[in-house]
């Protein structure tokens, strides 16, 4: 860090792009820049015209002219460099997340227990740079799907979750059926916080973390067929994962889908409908729908 940084000092930059591809290739390039970002993101932000955004957080301002050779390499619009004022954003979050019910599961932090039947499956939870924390309606509806699967009377012995950012999912999983979860990331501190939030939940050695972006790579496939499958993404990379996911499970596996706005969960059910997976149910809160679908038949319609 050059002497010019301040300590606790926070920057970010951030621009949009077209075409997931070139989103991804961006972010790669702005974890080599220098001064070295302490974390880099990219996320869809308009589906229909496949815009993304890209960003990073810089410990010092970031340097311009690289920023601007980016721009150019990659066809990026200009990027928005912005100074943020010092906080203590973990500290900030914590007092405002409280504990989060969803069927059996309660979800918390270790500043807020809250209360729960002795029944209840607790899932701490902390803080951190990892989507899914259980506040956000995809990841409650993933998790209500899971409880009322349970009381169907589904019983997995491998369970897939796709995308796990904090390990909720997985977690909840490995704990209310004590079966063995591979939980997959392409982000690697989602990777890291899945572990450590699976090792805080006792869950042992029934949850493997592993930092991968397809559903049928062998650190994946070498646990095939699961039973139960979670994608909590967004709908043009699940649309992407369908043949994967066929290819990962069996007839008669559950398969629990969210990240989808309302208007985006008909188009996503059809295209799981062409390989084989037909809607069971729709769980709608907020703005999101979380579809849990059943495999019916092998391959894709002919």
């Amino acid at each position: 860090m050059s002497g010019s940084a301040r300590t606790g000092e926070v920057w970010t930059a951030f621009a949009t792009i077209e075409n997931e591809r070139d989103a991804q290739t961006l972010a790669d390039a702005m974890e080599r820049m220098e001064p070295a970002p302490v974390g880099v993101g990219c996320f869809e932000i308009d589906e229909d015209g496949d815009l993304w955004e890209v960003g990073g957080y810089f410990g010092e301002r970031p340097n311009p002219v690289l920023l601007a050779l980016l721009e150019a390499a990659f066809g990026a619009r200009p990027f928005v460099v912005s100074n943020v004022p010092p906080e203590d954003w973990v500290s900030k979050v914590r007092r405002e997340l409280r504990p989060v019910a969803a069927g059996r599961f309660v979800l918390h932090g270790g500043h807020d227990p809250g209360d729960a039947p002795p029944s209840a499956i607790r899932l701490r939870i902390e803080a951190a740079m990892a989507f899914g924390t259980g506040h956000h309606g995809t990841t409650r509806g993933c998790l209500l799907a899971m409880d009322r699967l349970a009381r169907r009377g589904l019983v997995p012995r491998r369970v897939l979750d796709l995308g796990t950012g904090t390990g909720a999912l997985g977690m909840g999983a490995a704990l209310l059926w004590k079966c063995r979860v591979i939980a997959t990331d392409i982000d690697a501190v989602a990777v890291m916080t899945a572990r450590e939030n699976g090792r805080a939940n006792g869950t042992g050695s029934r949850m493997r973390t592993v930092e991968a972006g397809r559903a049928t790579g062998p650190e994946v496939m070498r646990d095939a067929p699961y039973d139960l499958v979670f994608a909590n993404i967004l709908a043009a990379p699940l649309k992407r994962l369908a043949p994967q996911i066929a290819a990962a499970t069996v007839s008669g596996s559950a398969v629990v889908l969210s990240g989808l706005l309302h208007r985006q969960a008909p188009g996503v059910e059809r295209v799981f409908a062409g390989w084989g997976m037909i809607a069971e149910e729709r769980i709608r809160l907020g703005e999101w729908t979380t579809l849990s679908l059943r495999r019916t038949r092998k391959g894709p319609l002919t």
